[in-house]
C-alpha cells in the first residue's frame, strides 16, 4: 500500500486529507466555510481589480477575491485591509506570474520534502522493525510537524497570495476546462488545490494522535497461527508464522490453493477472520505466542489448561469511530461543494465522484461472467466455493509452485532488507530499464524492514529517497514479503518518475492513488518472472484475465462495503462502538447476498468486513480496485511495446485528472468493459 498518500497528494490538498482531522467535535467557528467580508465590498474589489487590468483578467481576478474573502477572518484584517491586500497582491504580469509561481514551488518543495523527512523519522520506530514500541515513540510518532504550517501561511499572508493569483478549480471546472489547459495552466490549477480552506491548527495535532493511534494498534495486530489449533486440538502451521491482520491472513490462505492440507489451514483461517470481524477473538491471543487458540470452539489453552479469557468485544471498531468521529470534526472547513469527508475524499481527493464510483462497481460485481468464473473456479477446485474463496489464487503461475520453495528462493537471494535494496537496479534491468535509467530509479530508493505489512513512502523533494518498506523476519524475507517489496517497488517507481520526470513540481504524482497501485500492481505480477523463474503457459494472459477479474471482483464488493460503512456512520453521529460493530458486520452481509451469493450460493457471510484499510486508512479500498481496472488498461495498451519506456511516458505525465490522464496513456477512459470481455474471452480458451 502506498503509505505516502496521506501524506503527499493530500498533503496538497490540505483541507481533503483524512489525516488532518480531530478527535471530536470543536464549538463553532466563524467563517467556517462562509466570509466574514460583505457581499458588496467583494463585488466592489473584483470591479476594481477588473477595470483597472482589464476584461482578459476579469474571471481569474473574481474567482481569486471570492477565494480569498472565503479564507479571510476578522482577525486578518478589517474590510479596508482586505481591499488593500487584494490591490496590492494581485498579480497581473505573466511574466510575473510565472516567476511567483516557480518561487511557489521551489519553497513548497523545500517545506513539503523537509517535513516529509522529519516525519517519516519522527515515525521510524512505529513504522521500523526496530525492537518494542514505548510510550514516547508514540508521542513523538503522532507530532504533526507540519500542523502549524497552514496556521502561520495565512497569518503572514502567503497563503492569501497564492489563494488570490492561483484559485482553487473543482472537479467540474477541471472536467469541463482541463482538457484545453496547457501544462503550465495544469500546473496553476494544481497550486490552487493547496489553500482551498482553512483548517486550525489543533485539527491537524488532534488527528496525528488518533491517526498514529490507530496505525499502531493494526501494525501490532499479529496472530501467532503456530499456536492455532484445528478441529482436533492439532498444531499444522509453521511454529513460528506469525500472521498480520489481515494482509498475511489473506496472503498465507491464498498460498494453500493446490497445497496438501491446503483446505483445513483456509478454513482455519477463515474462523480467525470471522472472530476479529465480530470481535469474539479472545484478546489474550492477540500479537501472543504464549498461548493456544482453537477458533472453532473460541477456547483459550496455557500449557494444555483452558483459561478464560475476555473478548476483545469492540477495539477494532473503536478506532473506527474515533477515525469518524476525528474527520466529521473537519467537514465545516471543507471547499464548496464538499460537505462531507464522503464527497472530500471522492471529488477532492480521487476526482472521480462517490456516485460514480459506487455504480460502476455494483455494475461490475453483477456482472454475468462472474458466475462463469466461479463455475471454472468451482471445476479446478473440484468442490463448492467457500466464503475465503474471494481470494482464489489459482490462476496465478506461482499456484503451482510449493511456497516453501518459493521461502527458500527468497530467504536465499534477500536475507537482509540492504540485499533487497542492492538487488533494485538489476530488478529494473529485468524490467527493461536503459542501465542509466535503472541505476538513476535504484540510486533514488532505499529499503526498510518493516514492523507491519509493508509500504512505500514518497520523498516528496528531489534530493530525498522514497522508502521502500516490507517485512525481513531473522531467517531471511519470506516469499510473502518478497511479493510485497515488489508491489511496493512499483509504488517507490512511480513516486520517483512522477517526481522527477514531471515539468512542473506542483504536477508531481499521479491523479489519485488508483494509479500508482496499478504500477504496483504490473509490478507484483512479474515477481516470479524477477525470480528467475519464467512463466512458459502458453496461456498465461487468459489466466492473467481470469485473476484479475476475480480479483476486481473481491476489491469492488469491499469497497462497497467501505463506502456503505462510511455512508451509516454520517447517518448515524451518535453511534457507539458496539452500534458500528453490528452495522459493519450488517453491510458486509448485505453486500454479499446482494452480489456474492447469487454466485457463491451462501448467505449472510461477514468476510468482506476484514480489510483493516477500513479501519486505519478511510475510504482508501476503492483506490485499489480502480487500480485494478487501470492496471488491466495499461498492461493490454503496453503489450508488445517497451514496458520500461510506456512506464516512464504514462507517469511523467504527472497529477492530471483521471479520465485526462488515463486517455493521454492508454487513448480511452477508465472502463469495466476491457477486462470483462478479457473474461469472457479467456473462458473459451481455459477449461
Amino acid at each position: 500500500m502506498k503509505k505516502t498518500t496521506v501524506l503527499i497528494i493530500f498533503l496538497m490538498i490540505i483541507s481533503l486529507a483524512f489525516f488532518y482531522q480531530c478527535k471530536c467535535k470543536e464549538p463553532a467557528q466563524e467563517n467556517e466555510g462562509v466570509s466574514v467580508l460583505p457581499k458588496a465590498l467583494i463585488a466592489k474589489v473584483s470591479a476594481a481589480l477588473s477595470e483597472k487590468c482589464g476584461p482578459e483578467h476579469k474571471e481569474r481576478i473574481e474567482k481569486g477575491v471570492r477565494q480569498v474573502a472565503r479564507l479571510w477572518k476578522k482577525n486578518d484584517g478589517s474590510d479596508s485591509d482586505f481591499e488593500k491586500f487584494c490591490t496590492k497582491n494581485l498579480i497581473v504580469s505573466e511574466e510575473e506570474r510565472e516567476l511567483v509561481f516557480n518561487k511557489f514551488s521551489f519553497y513548497f518543495e523545500a517545506l513539503w520534502g523537509h517535513f516529509n523527512r522529519i516525519t517519516l523519522d519522527l515515525k521510524s520506530v512505529l513504522d521500523l522493525d526496530a525492537g518494542p514500541v514505548h510510550n514516547i515513540d508514540r508521542l513523538f510518532g503522532s507530532y504533526g510537524v507540519d500542523a502549524h504550517l497552514e496556521d502561520d501561511f495565512y497569518a503572514n499572508k502567503i497563503a492569501f497570495v497564492s489563494a488570490l493569483n492561483f484559485p482553487f478549480y473543482s472537479l467540474e471546472e477541471k472536467k469541463k476546462s482541463g482538457p484545453d489547459w496547457s501544462r503550465k495552466e495544469w500546473a496553476y490549477a494544481r497550486m490552487g488545490d493547496v489553500f482551498p480552506s482553512r483548517m486550525p491548527a489543533e485539527i491537524k495535532q488532534n488527528y496525528n494522535e488518533v491517526s498514529t493511534a490507530t496505525d499502531i494498534y493494526i501494525a501490532d495486530y499479529n496472530i501467532f497461527m503456530g499456536h492455532v489449533l484445528n478441529e482436533k486440538g492439532e498444531k499444522i502451521f509453521p511454529a513460528d508464522m506469525k500472521l498480520l491482520v489481515h494482509w498475511n491472513l489473506r496472503d498465507e490462505l491464498k498460498a494453500n490453493y493446490g497445497v496438501d492440507g491446503g483446505l483445513e489451514k483456509q478454513e482455519i483461517i477463515y474462523e480467525v477472520m470471522q472472530h476479529i470481524v465480530s470481535q469474539e477473538i479472545p484478546r489474550q491471543v492477540i500479537n501472543n505466542s504464549e498461548l493456544e487458540w482453537d477458533p472453532f470452539d473460541n477456547k483459550v489453552y496455557k500449557e494444555g489448561k483452558e483459561i478464560e479469557f475476555q473478548p476483545e468485544k469492540e477495539t477494532r471498531y473503536e478506532h473506527l469511530l474515533n477515525n469518524f468521529l476525528a474527520i466529521k470534526a473537519m467537514d465545516r472547513y471543507n471547499p464548496p461543494g464538499m460537505e462531507t469527508f464522503i464527497k472530500a475524499a471522492f471529488d477532492g481527493g480521487m476526482e472521480i465522484s462517490q456516485p460514480e464510483v459506487e455504480a460502476r462497481f455494483a455494475e461490475f460485481a453483477s456482472s454475468p461472467v462472474l458466475k462463469q468464473v466461479a463455475e471454472l473456479i468451482k471445476k479446478r477446485l473440484n468442490r463448492d466455493l467457500k466464503p475465503f474463496d474471494i481470494w482464489y489464487d489459482g490462476f496465478k503461475a506461482r499456484s503451482g509452485i510449493n511456497e516453501e520453495e518459493l521461502n527458500r528462493r527468497t530467504r536465499a537471494k534477500y536475507p537482509t532488507a540492504a540485499a533487497l535494496e542492492k538487488d533494485l537496479p538489476n530488478i529494473l534491468l529485468k524490467l527493461g530499464f536503459p542501465g542509466e535509467k535503472a541505476a538513476f530509479l535504484a540510486s533514488k530508493i532505499t529499503v526498510d524492514p518493516a514492523r507491519g505489512s509493508g509500504h512505500a513512502w514518497g520523498a516528496n523533494m528531489k534530493a530525498e529517497k522514497a522508502h521502500l518498506r516490507t517485512r525481513v523476519p531473522a531467517g531471511g524475507m519470506n516469499y510473502k514479503g518478497y511479493n510485497i517489496a515488489i508491489h511496493e517497488f512499483g509504488h517507490n517507481v512511480e513516486q520517483t518518475i512522477s517526481l522527477h520526470d514531471v515539468d512542473y513540481y506542483m504536477m508531481q504524482g499521479v491523479p489519485n492513488t488508483a494509479f500508482t497501485e496499478a504500477l504496483a500492481f504490473l509490478f507484483q505480477a512479474r515477481d516470479l518472472e524477477l525470480l528467475g523463474m519464467e512463466e512458459t503457459d502458453p496461456n498465461k494472459d487468459y489466466l492473467y484475465s481470469l485473476d484479475t477479474v476475480w480479483s476486481a471482483y473481491e476489491i469492488m464488493g469491499i469497497s462497497l462495503v467501505d463506502m456503505a460503512v462510511w455512508k451509516w456512520m454520517y447517518d448515524n453521529p451518535e453511534t457507539t462502538p458496539g452500534q458500528l460493530k453490528e452495522a459493519v458486520i450488517k453491510i458486509s452481509k448485505d453486500v454479499w447476498n446482494k452480489y456474492f451469493a447469487p454466485v457463491y450460493g451462501m448467505e449472510d457471510q461477514p468476510i468482506l468486513g476484514i480489510y483493516s484499510h477500513m479501519i486505519a486508512y478511510p475510504l482508501y479500498l476503492s483506490a485499489y480496485a480502480y487500480g485494478e481496472l487501470i492496471k488491466f488498461q495499461v498492461k493490454q495498451f503496453i503489450a508488445g511495446k517497451d514496458f520500461a519506456k510506456e512506464v516512464e511516458r504514462m507517469f511523467s505525465a504527472g497529477k492530471l485528472i483521471p479520465q485526462l490522464w488515463m486517455k493521454n496513456a492508454v487513448g480511452e477512459e477508465i472502463s469495466i468493459e476491457p477486462l470483462l470481455q478479457a473474461a469472457e474471452e479467456a473462458l473459451k480458451h481455459i477449461k
